[in-house]
């Protein structure tokens, strides 16, 4: 996880068509074109272009195209604020799904959802949001991203590890067991050839993989013998 560094600046003011603001706020980096910021001063035009928002609302900036106005959304709404408003003034975080999923932090992680935050966006080490929340045990987190749609369950990271030899590594067996329900594979091996079971630290976790193995390869055997009995009848 990259440090997060932090600017201490004067509160900037704005000026655009003849009408001051003043404005600071902290921005996490969502990607190259969306930051996430918490607004420290409201922004109480009246212009219908606009975007109203009180102090310490979060906004997500998602298109800066124009270096004068960014588009941002909160709380539903969408509109146009100076781009001076969030220039300079930050406190910036790699990948905020990530980071809610580490920390345990279920309204962050809700913020992110609602915001449309990717729920399949990869950081830099090539590991989902749900990787990050099966490794530090947060079930709620996992429970919350499950009710995402098309959420991809066996992604491999760069070192080839997937949210169930995350879960099984750490010993978190009630999520191995949610993740085997949810149809996490069990025959992907990452980089150093090991299936979740071989990463699997205590007995509980082993168990569930060893059954679901188990019934994973009856199911193929049932199969290849239908297929087989076709062919014949053919």
């Amino acid at each position: 996880m990259q440090a997060r560094q932090k600017e201490t600046l004067g509160r900037p003011e704005c000026r655009v068509e003849g009408r001051s603001f003043g404005f600071s706020c902290v921005v996490y980096r969502i990607s190259r074109s969306r930051k996430r910021c918490r607004s420290r001063h409201p922004n109480r035009s009246n212009q219908p272009d606009e975007l109203y928002f009180e102090e310490g609302d979060i906004i997500y900036i998602t298109d800066m195209s124009d270096t004068n106005w960014w588009k941002g959304t909160s709380k539903g709404r969408t509109g146009l604020i100076p781009s001076n408003y969030v220039a300079e003034q930050a406190e910036s975080i790699d990948n905020p799904l990530h980071e809610a999923a580490k920390r345990g932090n279920l309204s962050w992680l809700r913020e992110c959802l609602d915001n449309r935050v990717g729920v399949n966006g990869l950081d830099k080490a090539g590991s989902t949001a749900l990787y990050w929340a099966c490794h530090g045990g947060h079930k709620d987190i996992v429970d919350m991203l499950f009710t995402q749609p098309n959420i991809e369950l066996n992604q491999q990271n760069k070192l080839g590890d997937t949210a169930l030899h995350a879960a099984a590594w750490k010993g978190y067996a009630d999520i191995v067991q949610l993740l085997l329900a949810k149809g996490a594979r069990t025959d992907l091996r990452n980089n150093e050839k090991k299936l979740a079971l071989d990463m699997a630290t205590n007995a509980a976790c082993a168990s569930l993989l060893k059954k679901k193995q188990g019934t994973d390869a009856v199911r193929t055997l049932s199969n290849a013998e239908d297929y087989l009995d076709d062919e014949d009848s053919d």
